[in-house]
């Protein structure tokens, strides 16, 4: 009689996890995909233990995410297939993405040396998409390819000027396109860190200043059919980096540099009340209520805000990369940010947030820049910005980014 009463029981259990199942499926859109999605990686990687990431290059809110891959790794554990909390000989790296029909979830399964693809597709409808508080398209263009690096780029009205790690390259516009009239050596005497960073700033008239570890160059980019006109001259300097200002006239603000590595210290002169810990990328950023206040990328991959002298965490950055760049646009809120992707997928996406409160509120769909983005600086007008990407056999491309309003 005692074994009856726990068979009926268990039934009565397993019931009650049924219907809680089916009705999480029917009240969560991600289910069946998710379900979908984990048979294909199962009959690839078989049981075992993996380590997971999932990267949003979708509309689907941020907030969805953690569901997402609850759900996912709820139906790998069903599989035999554990998900581990660090870094393991097995990986599965799945990307949100989609298109203007459907939306197209792919799961890149690494074992060793291999990698083998999984990808279901859903309506593009399966759920609302994410709120947008302006609306607005972004489109990429072209402005110069090459095979070196790009650290930065500044371009004048035909002229443009090039910062690689070792040289400082002048390039002018003809009707055929870009001709290279002179290098300048940077005279570079400190091992550069293995990404290393800079940036290219306009003095005025056709002057500009390059930085780059360890190293402050001057010089002046006017195009010219005379390549004797092109002039730079750099030292050694361990002062602290100017960063973008928010206004023209604005005091200027620098950030010390580590220059044994890519980041920096997290040192700012002038203080704005608080010193950051060690970031990426840091940008001053316009207020709805008036003034400014920066916008810090940590190298720890946490975006805060810093205002008023006090600092604090942004929500709707997990899908950040550790560049980004502020763009006044007029759409919207009149200025964005336009970051990164974060992941190791082949190829990166661009997107732009505003932040009218303490939340990154998306306010364009994902843009593919087909390559990876190495950096990201704002244009001297301050309407656009500047990608330096690399894509396939090393090659590398500087894009001008700028936003079409809806």
């Amino acid at each position: 009689m005692k074994a009856m009463r726990l068979i009926r029981w268990a039934a009565v259990g397993l019931s009650v996890l049924l219907a809680v199942r089916s009705d999480a499926a029917a009240t969560s859109p991600w289910d069946q995909p998710a379900a979908a999605l984990a048979d294909q990686i199962f009959a690839i990687l078989g049981s075992g233990q993996a380590h997971l990431t999932i990267r949003n290059l979708s509309t689907i809110r941020n907030e969805s995410v953690p569901t997402i891959r609850t759900l996912l790794e709820q139906d790998l554990k069903a599989h035999g297939v554990s998900v581990a909390a660090e870094e393991s000989a097995n990986s599965i790296r799945v990307t949100l993405s989609e298109n203007a029909r459907v939306r197209i979830w792919v799961a890149e399964v690494v074992e060793g040396n291999g990698t083998r693809v999984a990808m279901v597709q859903l309506p593009s409808d399966t759920e609302p998409h994410a709120r947008v508080a302006s609306g607005l398209t972004l489109r990429a263009e072209t402005i110069f390819r090459l095979h070196e690096p790009v650290l930065a780029a500044l371009e004048s009205a035909n002229g443009l000027v090039v910062l690689e790690p070792e040289q400082i390259v002048f390039e002018t516009r003809t009707p055929g396109g870009w001709i290279e009239q002179s290098r300048a050596s940077i005279g570079q005497r400190r091992p550069l860190p293995r990404d290393p960073r800079g940036i290219l700033l306009p003095l005025g008239g056709a002057e500009f200043e390059a930085w780059l570890a360890g190293t402050q160059c001057t010089g002046a980019y006017e195009a010219s059919p005379s390549p004797g006109q092109w002039t730079a001259s750099c030292h050694a300097s361990d002062d602290p980096w100017p960063l973008p200002q928010f206004e023209q006239g604005a005091i200027p603000v620098k950030a010390f540099f580590n220059s044994a590595r890519n980041y920096f210290t997290g040192v700012i002169t002038p203080s704005v009340g608080v010193d950051p810990v060690a970031f990426y990328a840091a940008s001053w950023i316009p207020r709805a209520a008036g003034g400014a206040a920066m916008i810090v990328g940590g190298v720890d991959g946490k975006v805060s805000l810093i205002e008023n002298g006090v600092s604090k965490p942004i929500a709707g950055t997990r899908d950040w990369g550790s560049d980004f760049a502020v763009m006044h646009s007029g759409c919207g809120g009149g200025a964005q940010i336009v970051a990164s992707s974060s992941g190791d997928a082949a190829a990166d996406s661009l997107r732009a947030y505003e932040v009218p409160a303490l939340e990154a509120v998306p306010v364009s769909a994902p843009l593919e820049v087909g390559g990876t983005v190495m950096a990201l600086w704002p244009a001297p007008d301050g309407k656009s910005v500047l990608a330096a990407v690399v894509g396939a056999a090393n090659q590398y491309e500087v894009d001008r980014v700028s936003a079409l309003c809806n």
